[in-house]
């Protein structure tokens, strides 16, 4: 199959005699590893999904349609896609290719079967006695992906929010396996508030706060080893400055999200965000990594510290990792590219808040070429 590597230009839906001298208006596809936003919007009275490129302020169709899919998680130039029947697929943004994923009902587990209810929903069924959970649909899926170089393989990770498991499946599997997240899981280490996917590494960060790491690398039946750090203890974060704490009194935080993630040398951050409810939507970051002198296993302390830089580093929180800084590719060093805090976690009001916010200055950047558009949801990606 024949791949494209351009996007075209995004269209306005009513202005057909525009649309139509604008479709042969193609870009090339920008460096690997340039950072590009998908966006779910709405425009004149039209729903889409489409790319917005930071580097020249301007909003892109795909050459491939990609309405009615919803957007789920990326590696590289490859997303997790769902469509309204409840289909998880892989597709390559860039031309027509597509991997088709086992349906969901194919999961295999100990305590639980999924079953479709209709075309478009699905719900868990406990086979200790039959009872059925609540129909989930596309809206309620929170899924992970990784990609490997040239396809070699690639790991899939979903859940339904409040379910007590997660499946999985990786390239050649024909079905989805079972991770518990509170039978048989260790007090500390049970349910999901975040979870992201390095490699064939799991972390999954617990209601305790506690962070729970599987390797997804074996081949037998279960394909799950649990490497998991032995702490007592929850991860307790520093106080805020006097400063800060007088300003959140003042103006009162409306919203407020924990996710983890994993620089390129392996080390696991916590990441606190929140906004105050003051008329310039006002957002603030703290990064916290373990105390080095608790990393000992025999511990019982797991105070945090906080991370000040991230040197010439960015991290993609959609992405849960860092990336070298480099600014012939729109990567500026020391940042965080924020879109949204509860990707994995709902959370009511939930709202996406496009912008890069600098660990140094402690300011934000935000592109007002998308208060055009009414953003549903958004995901930085970095295609390779």
């Amino acid at each position: 199959m024949q791949r494209s590597t351009t996007l075209k230009r995004r269209l306005s839906c009513t202005d057909l005699k525009s649309a139509k001298a604008m479709r042969s208006n193609l870009i090339q596809r920008p460096r690997s590893g340039s950072p590009l936003l998908m966006l779910s919007a709405e425009k004149d009275g039209c729903r889409s999904n489409c790319v917005y490129n930071p580097n020249d302020d301007r909003v892109y169709e795909t050459t491939s349609d990609l309405s009615g899919y919803r957007f789920l998680g990326s590696s590289g130039k490859w997303f997790l896609v769902v469509d309204s029947l409840l289909k998880l697929y892989i597709i390559d943004v860039f031309s027509e290719e597509r991997i088709d994923l086992p349906p969901l009902e194919s999961f295999k587990g100990s305590l639980y079967k999924i079953e479709r209810v209709g075309e478009n929903k699905v719900r868990n069924i406990l086979f200790s006695d039959l009872s059925p959970g609540d129909p989930h649909t596309a809206e309620d899926l929170r899924c992970r992906l990784w990609v490997g170089d040239n396809k070699e393989d690639y790991v899939v990770v979903w859940h339904f929010e409040m379910n007590d498991f997660l499946g999985f499946c990786k390239k050649g599997d024909d079905h989805y396996r079972e991770i518990l997240t509170r039978t048989g899981v260790r007090r500390e280490l049970r349910g999901v508030k975040d979870m992201l996917l390095k490699g064939y590494s799991l972390y999954v960060l617990a209601i305790r706060d506690f962070i729970r790491h599987l390797d997804l690398s074996g081949h037998d039946e279960d394909g799950i080893k649990d490497v998991s750090e032995n702490h007592k203890l929850p991860m307790w974060k520093p106080g805020m400055s006097r400063d800060e704490h007088e300003r959140v009194n003042i103006y009162k935080i409306t919203s407020s999200s924990e996710s983890i993630a994993v620089t390129r040398l392996g080390q696991v951050l916590v990441v606190y965000s929140y906004e105050l409810g003051n008329s310039q939507r006002h957002r603030m970051f703290h990064l916290y990594k373990r105390d080095p002198k608790d990393l000992d296993p025999k511990t019982y302390l797991t105070r945090l510290l906080e991370v000040h830089s991230l040197g010439d580093e960015a991290l993609f929180l959609d992405l849960g990792t860092t990336v070298p800084a480099d600014h012939t590719r729109g990567i500026e060093p020391n940042s965080i590219y924020f879109t949204r805090g509860d990707r994995i976690r709902h959370r009511n009001p939930s709202r996406p808040d496009i912008c890069v916010f600098n660990l140094t200055t402690k300011t934000i950047k935000r592109f007002p070429t998308l208060s055009n558009f009414n953003v549903k949801d958004a995901q930085w990606f970095l295609p390779s």
